[in-house]
C-alpha cells in the first residue's frame, strides 16, 4: 500500500497560492484518473484506487500546513503504512519555479509542512516530489507562499501539475531509483 500525499491549505482563499501546488497536483492527478478525492477520515480528504493489485491513497491533510504531519501519521497507523511507501508533494522555495525534483530524504528547509511531518514520524526519510515555486527577496516568505500571483506566475508553477498523471504513474511504475533519474536528469 501507498500513501501519496499533496500538501496544501485548506479554504478557497488558499486554492490558488503557491503553497498550494501539492493540492493542486493531487487533484489533476485524481481527475486525470476519474477519481473524486472525498472521502473524509482524521481531518484528511482522501481516495483509494488500485495499481497492479496495490492500494494506493491519494491524501490532502486538511489541518492547516504546518500541522499536516498529524494527519499522515493517524493515516499510518490506521492503514498501517509503511514509511518507505510514502510520498509527499509540497511547494519549494530553493526550486526553480515549474521545475520538480526528486529526493529519497532531506531537511525541511525551513518548510513548515515537513518539520511538522518529520516530528510526527520521527524521520525525515521520506519520498518526496518538490515543486518549484522560485523566491522573491523583496518580499516576506509567509506573504510570497500564500499570497495571490499573477497568472503567468501560476502557469508556470504549475507546469507539473499539468503533467502529474506522467509523473505519479512513472512513480507506481518505476523503481524509485530510475524515477529520481528520469526526473532529476531532465528528461520530462
Amino acid at each position: 500500500m501507498k500513501l501519496i500525499v499533496g500538501l496544501g491549505n485548506p479554504g478557497k482563499e488558499y486554492e490558488k497560492t503557491r503553497h498550494n501546488a501539492g493540492f493542486r497536483f493531487i487533484d489533476k492527478y485524481a481527475e486525470s484518473k476519474n477519481l473524486v478525492i472525498n472521502k473524509e477520515k482524521f481531518k484528511g480528504l482522501y481516495t483509494e484506487f488500485n495499481h497492479n493489485g496495490e492500494k494506493i491513497i491519494l491524501l490532502k491533510p486538511q489541518k492547516y500546513m504546518n500541522l499536516s504531519g498529524e494527519v499522515i501519521k493517524e493515516f499510518i497507523k490506521f492503514f498501517k503504512i509503511n514509511k518507505e511507501d510514502i510520498l509527499i508533494i509540497y511547494d519549494d522555495l530553493d526550486t526553480e519555479k515549474g521545475k520538480i525534483k526528486i529526493r529519497y530524504k532531506g531537511s525541511s528547509g525551513g518548510h513548515n509542512g515537513l518539520k511538522n511531518i518529520e516530528n510526527h514520524l520521527k524521520t525525515n526519510e521520506y519520498k518526496r516530489i518538490k515543486i518549484g515555486i522560485g523566491k522573491d527577496k523583496h518580499q516576506n516568505k509567509i506573504d510570497y507562499v500564500i499570497g495571490s500571483m499573477p497568472k503567468e506566475e501560476y502557469e508556470i508553477i504549475n507546469k507539473p501539475t499539468a503533467q502529474s498523471e506522467k509523473i505519479i504513474d512513472d512513480y507506481l511504475n518505476l523503481t524509485f531509483d530510475n524515477f529520481m533519474n528520469k526526473y532529476n536528469g531532465g528528461e520530462k
